[in-house]
């Protein structure tokens, strides 16, 4: 997935209100900056960090930049943009990129299915059950290489779980694909502290039957790909 508009270094003075940012250019100059993270962005937002935005001139839109990424220590990289993560795994999919779902020729977004939610990728081929897929964008680290998912309480994402676990009860392939979307990161594990809930509802999914896939994202201020597999802690 490449970056429709090149992305501008710019110098990240505040986030706010969620999704604003306030951004320095290089010519000094300064704009608010929308900020496409719903999340805490826990160690993505300080003041005075650097930061890479996509300018747009659609009239449509009142904010003239989206936050895109975020620079971290040694060179590193993080995607800030929670919903690019879908766009990459279905650029993934639809190349058979994903080696556990490449054996699915058809794939369909944002389908209805449990009792409130709408699954991100239902997969289909002949022959084989169905494959319920829900994608998790992933952007906190706290320690050394791990990465962690959430960042925050999400009863949202617990439901998510729940359903998929009943897409198995019902004799389909039910899959939660957490991308990476940040380069210092080799492993991936729940932070159970940050939402004991999720970690629970993780475990019980996870026990019925519904698989867990751990990718990283390949990023540069040119776009992002998918990447190789990642260890997974308490995936087995």
């Amino acid at each position: 997935m490449k970056f429709p508009t090149p992305l501008v270094q710019a110098r990240l003075l505040r986030r706010y209100k969620r999704f604003l940012s306030d951004i320095e250019l290089p010519d000094g100059s300064v704009h608010v900056a929308h900020c496409p993270n719903p999340g805490s962005m826990m160690g993505l937002a300080e003041p005075g960090s650097l930061v890479w935005v996509e300018p747009n001139d659609d009239p449509r839109k009142k904010l003239k930049f989206g936050w895109r990424l975020a620079e971290l220590a040694g060179g590193h990289l993080a995607c800030v943009d929670t919903g690019l993560a879908n766009r990459v795994v279905a650029e993934a999919l639809a190349a058979r990129a994903i080696p556990a779902l490449a054996g699915y020729g058809t794939h369909r977004a944002e389908v209805r299915f449990g009792e409130k939610s709408r699954v991100d990728f239902l997969l289909t081929e002949a022959g084989r059950p169905d494959a319920y897929v829900e994608v998790k964008s992933v952007t906190l680290c706290r320690e050394a290489d791990w990465a962690e998912f959430p960042d925050s309480v999400t009863a949202r994402g617990a439901r998510h779980l729940e359903d998929l676990a009943r897409m198995v009860a019902d004799g389909h392939r039910a899959v939660m694909l957490y991308l990476i979307q940040r380069t210092d990161c080799a492993r991936f594990r729940l932070a159970a502290d940050l939402d004991p809930a999720y970690a629970e509802a993780f475990a019980r999914a996870t026990a019925e039957g519904v698989e867990v896939l751990c990718h990283e994202a390949q990023i540069t201020p040119d776009g992002l790909h998918i990447g190789g597999a990642l260890e997974a802690q308490g995936s087995d």
